[in-house]
């Protein structure tokens, strides 16, 4: 072999080249791959959520008021709303099963969020129930999906309601918590007309840290809760 065709004494390849030859993929060894997209999780952890209406309005307008109202000494002693619990008793579900489906449907086009189906926890033999017998759905809502509901319920759903002069304002159970039962669960716009089986009515508790009802139907009022004057 001839001097010149000889390797120098030393030399080597570089570190991770073996002769560039492509992977697979058709890369050669050794080349960077690109960074990885960003999670889509990660897409919306980075985009600043818009705070509700209400909850704007809580802090900005009702605490002030409250405290003035009722002389608290700091905000912390400002009631709050806790959450919405949204309940649709079905008796003819012991009949025709098949309305619970659409409740449920109903409800979580009303309120954003999945409801659970409530069940009999005993046997009536009078009224052919088993107990575990499927009988309603309900939803309970915290955080924003609460402010919103309740924002769309006074603004947008009880105006629509037919001869509407307001809601009941002893409907309280002495702390501070309110329950609005309505007739028609098509008040709601959410609620597509032609689709409906049957006319369901549903309740809607309002469960406050307020220590009493004076104080429970001011936070609602303030809210927007439409209280008849007597």
């Amino acid at each position: 072999m001839a001097d010149d065709d000889k390797k120098p004494k030393g030399e080597q390849k570089p570190k991770g080249d073996k002769g560039g030859k492509p992977d697979k993929g058709g890369k050669k060894k050794g080349e960077g791959a690109p960074p990885p997209a960003p999670s889509s999780r990660a897409l919306v952890s980075n985009t600043p959520a818009v705070p509700p209406r209400l909850l704007d309005k809580y802090k900005a307008d009702v605490i002030p008021s409250l405290t003035k109202q009722f002389n608290y000494k700091n905000a912390n002693q400002v009631p709050r709303l806790r959450k919405i619990v949204v309940n649709m008793g079905l008796g003819a579900a012991v009949a025709n099963p098949k309305i619970i489906d659409t409740a449920v449907e109903e409800l979580r086009a009303i309120s954003g969020q999945k409801p659970i189906v409530t069940r009999s926890k005993k046997a009536i033999a009078n009224f052919k129930l088993r107990a575990g017998l499927p009988i309603g759905a309900m939803v309970t809502l915290r955080r924003s999906r609460m402010w919103e509901f309740l924002d769309r319920l006074v603004n947008v759903a009880l105006p629509r309601t037919r001869d509407f002069k307001g809601v009941a304002r002893k409907a309280f159970d002495g702390k501070g918590n309110y329950t609005l039962g309505l007739r028609e669960q098509i008040i709601f716009p959410e609620i597509n007309y032609d689709r409906i089986d049957a006319i369901k009515g549903l309740n809607i508790s309002f469960v406050t840290t307020a220590k009493s009802d004076e104080e429970g139907r001011a936070l609602l009022q303030q809210l927007g809760m439409p209280f008849r004057a007597n």
